[in-house]
């Protein structure tokens, strides 16, 4: 969430101009209550959680973290909303570690989304599931609460498996997250396209859902 703000620049002691082209949503003005130690920059924000700053970006845009902008179009970013959004991910990953098996599953064709759904509730396995359409998508899902499986395509529109994969792999909070890779591409054309970490497991379509199967049911043992 965002608070398009006119706080005098000369209150501020940092200078972030990485993301200023975004929307704004006007609300209440901080300006008789600033303190600068509750706020950070948005690259202090990756830091302190964890992620990139793109991420970052998209919490902010989604609501998931709150800020608010200067004049000069830089973002500030309530380290309250970020105590929040760390004790929500740590409390709904210990919960989901102890019971559940989280599975986010990214993929741009509604009918296979939709076959995913269908065939994974029918397990009867001690599953939670979420379906998402892009990269982007996945990211702030993976923000909310790390899934102990990601399940991507490749091809999609927007961000594409690739870049996500390569994003949540360059962030030491998720290079332990398991990520299977359901794709229509060949190896030639995935080589061709920089290739995927060793660790990322790659199943070709069709689906093949009893190797999906027997890779979660290996994760719940």
């Amino acid at each position: 969430m965002l608070l398009d703000e006119t706080l005098y620049a000369s209150q501020l002691n940092v200078n972030d101009k990485d993301d200023k082209n975004y929307p704004m949503n006007p609300q209440k003005s901080p300006l008789s209550s600033y303190d600068p130690s509750d706020y950070c920059t948005t690259r202090e924000a990756a830091k302190i959680l964890g992620t990139s700053l793109r991420t970052i970006q998209l919490w902010v845009e989604s609501g998931i973290l709150q800020a608010w902008k200067t004049p000069g179009g830089h973002r500030r970013v309530t380290r309250e909303s970020m105590q929040q959004l760390f004790e929500r991910r740590t409390s709904t990953f210990a919960k989901t570690r102890q019971a559940r098996l989280k599975i986010l599953v990214a993929e741009d064709d509604e009918d296979l989304l939709k076959l995913y759904e269908m065939t994974l509730s029918g397990w009867d396995l001690p599953l939670d599931l979420a379906l998402v359409r892009n990269g982007f998508d996945a990211l702030i899902k993976i923000g909310e609460a790390k899934p102990d499986i990601l399940i991507t395509d490749l091809h999609m529109s927007g961000m594409d498996g690739f870049q996500m994969i390569r994003a949540l792999r360059d962030e030491d909070h998720y290079r332990s997250m398991k990520i299977v890779v359901v794709t229509g591409l060949g190896k030639s054309e995935i080589k061709a396209r920089g290739g995927l970490p060793k660790d990322v497991s790659v199943f070709f379509k069709p689906v093949a859902f009893e190797q999906l199967r027997t890779t979660v049911l290996d994760l719940l043992e």
